[in-house]
């Protein structure tokens, strides 16, 4: 079947252009509107479907593709990218199943299979998308953005020095992809000399940049000033990295204090006491949750390990869950799945434990019997882990708030975090998230197992031993040789805990101290 051509109505086209400027105050309506009257249009549905992607909203986006492909069923590009937003739903087996049907009709399409190469990966097949990208390679040997990709399935595996050279790769192909150089910088380890700053600065010169190149190119410059000793330096491409994120992303800090709130109104110690018991009753998972950059990753490297846990990612289900919830009430608010929450009986929470349980299964590789999920942002779902997976392990990662945050706002996010961008917002943030859990405390005493990271640096063997028995695990000599573990570790500290603990990062916030008053005003008492 051959697709039709789009519609050229000056109404959609503005809705099109809209979208192209990433002004989706504009796309939303005005698509909305076309919808209202074609609403089997396959063009505006896919479009509409990219509004609900960048909106983070991808059980939504995957409905309109559907409806799209329904209408359509040749739209590659509508199938492409249900299998992204599929893939960022975590569903790596229903990802591949678009993909196949794809590459049986485009075998030789590099951007097909660099997302299929993404989504082994995700599933944990490294060496498969590791091989994948190396055929790509083969075939395109001036891809600057495979040799990224590959770049980071190499990092993942901990294969360093191979990983730079991919990197570097892309660059030589394309000295101004901000990304290439930022995942230079994110390795943390990597040290950049003179003439890449220089290479890094003329990029920045480039006529008609990106956006999204120039600000992964002043996070990058930052990294390279900051260990340069450069500080004002570094904080002015910070600063200006920051900017140009915080103009592309969308965050309501009212509306995340409004969340709190609700609840602490909802989940009281009466409410949990009356469903003490319910949910499905498997220990299996160890919750990490916290803030990023805060010493989660460590945390994870330790148990895992330990002989009887294994380390999966931050896996995305506990979010996509309270998404679903949310969408069986009316209206937009992200308090919904709170309400929803609140009418589940014993059978459907027992239900949700037993979904989570299947939809992590392909994630878990050895057969050991626990296994780590390591989402920090899983903090704001802790009642919802409560009551679905009663005896399931919650540990808070704890760090000084100045560093956390000041971490946080020099560092980019692929996707989300997008409270990270601003520092009087991330103070918010930090304070509204020592809020919640200080809540959580008080309504259900002991549940959650704090480690604080520098208590951990200082006193490791004591730390790690209280960490285990808590976990309701044996002390294992092992679990003090973290860095000697040669898992995947898929977040920005992956080399970081490849090496032996120190306390060489705990005060590098206080070099920046005089610029990060806004971080220190918002987070007013908690600051000292």
């Amino acid at each position: 079947m051959t697709m039709p051509p789009p519609s050229r109505d000056p109404r959609l086209m503005h809705a099109a252009a809209a979208l192209a400027k990433n002004d989706l105050d504009t796309a939303q309506p005005a698509l909305a509107a076309w919808l209202a009257a074609h609403p089997v249009d396959p063009y505006a549905l896919r479009m509409m479907a990219e509004v609900s992607g960048r909106l983070g909203r991808y059980a939504e986006s995957e409905t309109l593709l559907r409806r799209s492909l329904a209408v359509a069923p040749q739209f590659d590009v509508a199938r492409f990218n249900l299998a992204l937003v599929l893939h960022r739903q975590s569903a790596s087996d229903a990802a591949l199943a678009e993909l196949t049907i794809l590459l049986a009709r485009q075998p030789d399409n590099p951007a097909f299979q660099n997302l299929k190469a993404a989504v082994l990966a995700r599933r944990g097949d490294h060496d498969a998308a590791i091989a994948l990208y190396d055929a790509l390679l083969a075939r395109h040997p001036g891809n600057a953005q495979t040799w990224m990709s590959q770049g980071h399935a190499l990092k993942t595996v901990g294969r360093t020095a191979d990983s730079i050279a991919a990197y570097r790769a892309a660059v030589a192909h394309r000295p101004e992809l901000g990304e290439a150089w930022w995942s230079l910088a994110n390795l943390k380890t990597y040290r950049f000399a003179a003439e890449d700053i220089a290479a890094m600065t003329a990029a920045l010169a480039t006529p008609n940049l990106s956006p999204d190149d120039r600000f992964h190119l002043d996070f990058a410059l930052g990294k390279a000033f900051e260990d340069g000793g450069d500080d004002a330096r570094a904080f002015d491409h910070y600063a200006r990295a920051n900017a140009g994120r915080r103009a592309q992303v969308r965050w309501n800090a009212d509306g995340n204090r409004d969340h709190v709130a609700v609840a602490e109104r909802i989940l009281t110690a009466e409410f949990f006491a009356a469903r003490a018991g319910w949910g499905d009753p498997a220990g299996d998972p160890i919750f990490i949750v916290g803030l990023p950059r805060s010493g989660s990753t460590l945390i994870e490297q330790i148990l895992a390990s330990h002989s009887q846990v294994e380390g999966t990612a931050e896996l995305p289900d506990v979010p996509a869950m309270a998404r679903a919830l949310a969408e069986t009430r009316p209206g937009q608010s992200d308090a919904r799945y709170l309400e929803a929450l609140a009418g589940l009986d014993a059978a459907a929470l027992a239900a949700m434990g037993r979904d989570y349980l299947d939809r992590t299964r392909g994630q878990r590789k050895t057969g050991k019997p626990r296994f780590i999920d390591k989402l920090p942002n899983n903090f704001a779902f802790t009642g919802l882990i409560h009551l679905m997976l009663p005896n399931a392990t919650i540990v808070d990662a704890r760090r000084h708030p100045m560093a956390t945050g000041f971490s946080a706002w020099k560092q980019h996010f692929a996707r989300g975090q997008t409270w990270t961008y601003d520092l009087g917002e991330i103070g918010r943030y930090y304070t509204d998230y020592v809020g919640l859990m200080d809540h959580f405390d008080r309504v259900l005493p002991g549940r959650v197992i704090r480690v604080q990271h520098e208590t951990l640096v200082h006193d490791t063997e004591a730390e790690v031993r209280r960490l285990l028995a808590a976990c309701g695990l044996d002390f294992e000599a092992g679990c003090l040789a973290f860095h000697e573990n040669r898992r995947a570790v898929r977040t920005a500290s992956s080399e970081q805990v490849r090496r032996p603990i120190t306390a060489e990062g705990l005060d590098q916030w206080r070099r920046f101290a005089p610029w990060l008053g806004d971080l220190k005003a918002t987070l007013g008492p908690l600051a000292s």
